[in-house]
């Protein structure tokens, strides 16, 4: 018999209810910088990213993105699902209760609601893969902020999780775009753009 069991990619277990916490943590979810935009933005640039490793590696990025979401929506989830009434009022987190009671809407910590203009998807290779190495840094800028303010070692470990993983797309990133100057002139590998003027890319 199998049995199936969901699990995050990092557990998330808290157990105190603060929801001022999950106002800051909530950016990750639908900030300029979350894995929301994270993980569209990868996906939408997938497809016409000329070299296919590049765009398996963009698949596989923006998929786990949308794991790191999950994880980021859990940790706003429990630290929000026991709030009282009072909670809410000395949080300051009244305005998005209001609107959403307890559910989970993306949005910044500073309430700007997520918009589809916080990422781009450019079809042009060298700009994309400059634009998601600039990404991945902001997002770790994003956690490092979040653990100097958030003391909870119980919101900490997951955040601690999500902040390594930043580092290691920027490093894969960082490769793909060695690659992708591999296979152009890598002189003037910013003169054209290789998913449009393809006659400039090398074949393998």
């Amino acid at each position: 018999m199998w049995a199936y069991e969901k699990r995050l990619q990092f557990p998330v277990k808290i157990t105190k209810t603060c929801p001022k916490t999950a106002q800051l943590v909530i950016s990750q979810f639908g900030g300029p910088d979350g894995e929301l935009s994270a993980s569209m933005r990868y996906l939408s640039q997938r497809y016409t990213m000329p070299c296919r490793e590049i765009a398996g590696l963009l698949t596989d990025i923006g998929t786990e993105e949308l794991a790191h979401m999950e994880m980021i929506c859990a940790i706003v989830y429990q630290l929000t699902k026991d709030m009282s009434a009072e909670d809410v009022k000395t949080a300051g987190f009244d305005a998005y209760y209001i609107d959403h009671t307890s559910a989970l809407w993306p949005q910044a910590a500073g309430g700007i609601p997520f918009n589809a203009c916080e990422f781009q998807s450019k079809g042009d290779a060298i700009t994309d893969l400059f634009e998601d190495l600039a990404a991945e840094q902001k997002a770790r800028t994003t956690y490092d902020n979040i653990l100097r303010v958030v003391k909870d070692p119980e919101v900490q470990a997951p955040i601690k999780f999500l902040r390594a993983r930043e580092i290691v797309h920027f490093q894969r990133f960082g490769e793909a775009l060695e690659k992708m100057k591999g296979k152009l002139d890598e002189k003037n590998f910013y003169y054209f753009n290789p998913e449009f003027d393809k006659q400039f890319i090398k074949s393998p």
